[in-house]
Order: C-alpha cells, then structure tokens, then sequence
C-alpha cells in the first residue's frame, strides 16, 4: 500500500522582507509563514513549528498503536516537541528534537511504558525519516 499526502508552500520576495503562505491537502492548514515568523517570533508558523507537529503527531499514533497491539488500552497520549535550530558553520541546522510525552495508561509497568515509548520513536514514520537528527525521549507515565 501507498500513501501519498501533499502540502504546498509559496514564497515572495527576499528572505528578510518576503512573505509566504503554506497549506496542507485537507485544508486543516492555511497559514502564513516569513523570517520573522522563524526567527523573530512574529505571528505566522515556520518549518520548525509544523516539523515539531508533524512528529509529535506520529510518535503518539505509534505509541498507541504499540500499546494496543500489546493488549494495553491508552486512555490518552499527549507529546510536546522541542525543535532546535542552530547556526552551524554557514547555515542553520535542526540538531536535535527533545521529545516530552505523558501517557495514561492502566494496568502497565513503567520498564514496559519506556520501552515501548522508545520503539515508537525510533519507528514511527517520521522518526525514520529523521534518521539523522538526535531524537531524545522523556516519557512520563500517568496511571
């Protein structure tokens, strides 16, 4: 099976003054982005922002689906991404994802949470596609 999803970004104008807009196929998305957005914190959403999202997202599904296909029954998973982005040499870089998670999630033991939280991110899509970025894991578990 093959999935294919699609999001569209336009730019205008150089990278201090331009301006852009990005948006997602479903339409949950319609936002405008620029350097002050990334850089400045000014109104608009980044690369960083909807990357953070993007994962958060996926590395909860996974863990879900970890926790099912185990027999657990999560009552809520809720992740938080931290994406850095630094000035490395000439150019900036996304050099780490901090990755903070809480779940509930009865009848589990905390070695089994952890272990299970560290398979999904290590192998959620997302995850596998950032191969290269050092990804780190607190995972809290609420009963």
């Amino acid at each position: 099976m093959k999935i294919v999803k699609f999001a569209n970004a336009e730019w205008h104008g150089n990278l201090k003054d331009g301006n852009g807009k990005v948006s997602t196929e479903s339409g949950n998305l319609d936002s405008s982005y620029g350097f002050n957005a990334r850089f400045a914190g000014e109104k608009g959403t980044n690369p960083e922002e909807l990357l953070g999202a993007a994962h958060a997202s996926c590395f909860s599904m996974a863990l879900a689906n970890n926790l099912s296909t185990k027999g657990f029954k999560p009552e809520y998973v809720k992740t938080e991404d931290k994406v850095y982005l630094e000035k490395v040499g000439d150019n900036f870089r996304i050099t780490k994802i901090e990755v903070n998670m809480e779940a509930s999630v009865p009848e589990i033991d905390d070695a089994t949470f952890q272990a299970m939280a560290e398979d999904a991110k290590q192998n959620c899509p997302i995850s596998y596609a950032l191969r290269s970025t050092e990804i780190t894991l607190i995972a809290k578990l609420n009963k």
